[in-house]
């Protein structure tokens, strides 16, 4: 008996051995597009944004889910890298909070272009792939960002942000977020409102993908509807394997295989099992339902690696991704269901954003209404006075009304 458990301990190494070769060996060709790594926000909490500082070495970084060596190791050919800011410099200093770390994502493939090669379309990722680097996307997390502009909009798409998550976990002006599903948060649009529109049709016209990870479910029914182009989920799992509001339910899983779209799950322990511990095969469990129910089209992965405080056992950093894919060869998943998930899925929605994008067309050009800003310290510039007029008028008439009324009483 004893004998005989050794022997099952050494086929089963073996088979693991031969999964992960397996995995290995088609990442070689075909590496991992990750939707949503938060890099570079480490890099601004560590350094303050100093690249130059030897303790910002990417190379040698330690502390991090994310460095150089690690990134080969997990065989990651392309990232999105976050340009994030808090959702409490809303109204404040959010644009160039983002400006600031988009600036540090060029910086990171100007000062290391032997590894990361900064693109803006599916051909430069695949060019990238070709030459072995790592493909380096600007990701924007949250319209926060935008501070409710347009003009905004399309200058964060100049300097290469190619998809924007229209919340974070912040209502902005013309979009609700998640919390107002847990009743953390109150709905002020109801989803997207005439504005946020705008912006989904704008993004559209521009090919910047729009990203539904952080939005309330009414937020993405509104953009699932409303977008012509595929949408993704770039760090997000699935609802039915653990119940948390981040993650996507089914009926809405339904929705992005009609639209062609992408749900790229993300490895947060609270997420995966909606406990604090949680392990690699419970992510695999994600990927599995999300196939399941989307189709093998519809999967990919966003680990969300060093903007999370806790990762599954086995998936503690990005060299580990083979060890995922092992898992996924050995639940049965084909050679052509895993390279979808990897790489050819995205590639195929930013090809479909990418088609639907049309420079030709006029931009949208309706600005917000002064009355959804918060006043802060924002200036009124190209405003027409008139609303200020009626507004006033209106103030002054309620307040001659009760002076009257008080007089006649008297």
């Amino acid at each position: 008996m004893h004998l005989a458990c050794w022997l099952w301990i050494l086929v089963a190494i073996c088979a693991a051995d031969e999964f992960r070769e397996k995995a290995q060996n088609i990442m070689r060709n075909t590496p991992v597009i990750d939707g949503h790594n938060d890099l570079p926000w480490q890099l601004l909490k560590q350094f303050n944004n100093r690249l130059q500082d030897p303790r910002a070495d990417l190379n040698r970084l330690e502390n991090t889910h994310t460095n150089i060596p690690k990134l080969r190791a997990g065989f990651v050919g392309g990232q999105f890298w976050s340009a994030y800011t808090p959702c409490d410099t809303q109204n404040k200093d959010a644009v160039k909070r983002t400006l600031e770390q988009i600036d540090v994502i060029h910086r990171m493939c100007g000062l290391y272009p032997e590894t990361f090669a900064c693109v803006t379309s599916s051909a430069g990722l695949k060019e990238a792939f070709q030459k072995g680097k790592v493909a380096s996307l600007v990701g924007v997390e949250g319209g926060h960002s935008l501070d409710s502009s347009l003009g905004v909009l399309r200058s964060l798409y100049h300097l290469g942000m190619r998809y924007m998550t229209l919340t974070h976990s912040c209502n902005t002006p013309w979009a609700d977020n998640w919390l107002v599903d847990d009743g953390s948060d109150k709905a002020q649009s109801n989803g997207l409102s005439p504005f946020g529109q705008s912006v989904v049709r704008e993004m559209n016209r521009l090919g910047v993908i729009v990203d539904l990870a952080h939005v309330s479910l009414a937020t993405m029914q509104a953009a699932l509807q409303l977008s012509k182009a595929p949408v993704i989920f770039s760090h997000s799992s699935a609802f039915s394997v653990c119940p948390h509001r981040r993650n996507v339910p089914d009926n809405v899983l339904q929705l992005v295989k009609q639209k062609g779209g992408l749900v790229m799950v993300n490895f947060y322990n609270d997420y995966v099992s909606c406990q604090k511990e949680a392990n690699l095969s419970q992510v695999a469990d994600h990927l599995d339902h999300i196939k399941k129910v989307a189709g093998p089209n519809a999967v990919g992965f966003g680990g969300d690696f060093d903007g999370v405080s806790r990762l599954p056992s086995g998936l503690e950093d990005v060299s580990k991704y083979p060890d995922l894919i092992a898992e996924l060869l050995r639940r049965g998943w084909t050679e052509t269901e895993v390279q979808g998930a990897l790489a050819l899925n995205l590639l195929r929605v930013f090809q479909d954003v990418e088609r639907v994008s049309d420079h030709t067309q006029p931009p949208e050009e309706e600005p917000i209404s002064l009355d959804k800003l918060e006043a802060s310290c924002r200036t009124n510039y190209g405003y027409s006075a008139a609303p200020h007029t009626n507004h006033l008028s209106g103030v002054l008439l309620a307040s001659l009304g009760l002076l009257l009324l008080s007089l006649y009483v008297l």
